[in-house]
């Protein structure tokens, strides 16, 4: 039996469902988007020059980022004071601006090895992935060139963690000799790359984050690129809608017991959650996970209270025909919404100091429930320079790889390429209670 739950909070990668493929979605509404890529290739600097150059800094900010009479982009962003002593980023840092064509709200992730667990966390709820690569580290002469381990594996990640739209930036690369020669090879090389990872690419295009080269306003006929800037196509990509029509399924985060609100409640308890999938109105028949009885919803309200049906995406609060025993972590679950079990196969982006080893149980976290978590078999690990599948006894450190694991109770599980936020869950370590990992549905 579990005798506690841990006491630290982890954020869940796949907090929201991504349901339809990229241009079938939303294109009005605010975008989510990361930068990530190699350490130093830029990316700090990059959100800093859209921020400067779409007018949504204030004066008395750039006058805080100066250094020797010459404006740093990048503090614009790294706000940690480890990251300024040491010029690097190392959390997530969000920022929002607008353009008069829509908003934006940015995730700067960190480039190096040991944060990758910081970039799953931001990717899990993006929806966009601008990686950037640095043109002055690669061999940009030779057609042949390899591309940094890191920039390759922050791009697969993001294609695990179905990140709808997936972009590459070539920065500096007006810093290089001959740039029409670097981008045409490096874009050569991402090609490649991408088709053998089975990464979809909305754009690839030169910038330089430094000078403003492309980023905001286009820079025509450099590097024999005439498509658009990063900011014209982020305005063009579209936000990916939650699946309304699959049944229904919450995960329930709060139980409002004996509510006042005789008149939206009718005097019996609300049970709130963001509704994962389908839509939730009045009359469903719901069964709850893990213990198996069913009610009827006798109303539905949204999040200031209003009585009407809630899609999925949007928090809703639940009031059931009878009383039955509802807590904190359990899932409500129309008909069809998901079979419960207790063995999975999981695609495992590894983030822990420790190796994963098979016969480890950990915390699993789905939805707001804790479970107890046993590694298995290690299937195989991905290598991410051939993307091969080899055979493993461990993952290390910020490895991918397939896990079999073993439940201690069942959960209602899908296939992460049907649900994110289903077919997600984090592994915790049981004594440390940080973050080991990140485990992507497979089947059940």
């Amino acid at each position: 039996m579990i005798a506690s739950e841990p006491t630290t909070e982890v954020v869940l990668p796949g907090s929201r469902r991504r349901g339809e493929a990229p241009g079938s979605g939303d294109h009005a509404a605010a975008l989510r988007f990361i930068t990530c890529g190699s350490v130093d290739d830029g990316k700090s600097t990059l959100i800093g020059r859209l921020l400067v150059d779409s007018k949504a800094v204030l004066q008395d900010q750039l006058a805080g980022v100066q250094r020797s009479g010459a404006t740093d982009l990048a503090l614009l962003t790294d706000g940690l004071s480890a990251e300024r002593e040491q010029g690097i980023t190392i959390d997530v840092a969000w920022r929002y601006f607008a353009t008069p064509a829509r908003k934006f709200i940015i995730g700067d992730a960190p480039g190096h090895e040991q944060y990758t667990r910081n970039m799953v966390t931001a990717a899990s709820s993006a929806d966009a992935a601008v990686v950037l690569v640095d043109a002055t580290k690669l061999q940009w002469p030779n057609p042949g060139l390899d591309l940094l381990p890191q920039t390759r594996r922050h791009a697969l990640l993001a294609n695990l963690l179905r990140v709808p739209s997936i972009v590459f930036a070539i920065n500096k690369l007006d810093a290089v000799e001959d740039a029409t020669v670097a981008f045409n090879n490096i874009r050569g090389a991402l090609a490649r790359f991408a088709a053998s990872a089975g990464i979809t690419v909305r754009g690839t295009l030169p910038i330089s984050a430094l000078h403003g080269h492309n980023v905001v306003q286009p820079h025509p006929g450099w590097c024999h690129y005439e498509g658009p800037s990063l900011l014209q196509l982020l305005e063009q990509l579209d936000v990916a809608a939650p699946d309304h029509q699959a049944p229904a399924a919450v995960p329930v985060q709060w139980v409002e017991k004996f509510s006042s609100s005789a008149d939206t409640s009718q005097g019996r308890r609300i049970f709130w959650g963001r509704v994962a999938s389908g839509t939730l109105q009045p009359g469903q028949t719901v069964t709850v996970l893990p213990g198996g009885r069913s009610a009827v919803v006798a109303q539905v309200l949204d999040h200031v209270r209003r009585p009407h049906a809630v899609a999925a995406g949007h928090s809703a609060g639940i009031v059931l025909d009878r009383e039955v025993d509802v807590s904190r972590g359990d899932w409500l679950l129309a008909p069809g919404a998901a079979e419960p079990s207790r063995e999975i196969s999981a695609t495992v982006a590894w983030l822990d100091d420790q190796p994963l080893v098979a016969g480890r149980v950990y915390w699993a976290l789905h939805g707001h429930r804790w479970v107890k978590a046993r590694v298995q078999r290690i299937v195989h690990r991905l290598d991410i320079n051939t993307l091969a599948e080899a055979p493993a006894t461990e993952l290390e450190p910020n490895a991918i790889g397939h896990v079999d694991l073993v439940l201690q109770e069942p959960l209602a599980v899908l296939p992460y390429e049907q649900s994110r936020v289903l077919g997600s869950l984090v592994l915790v370590d049981t004594a440390s209670h940080r973050t080991a990992g990140a485990a992507l549905v497979r089947r059940a």
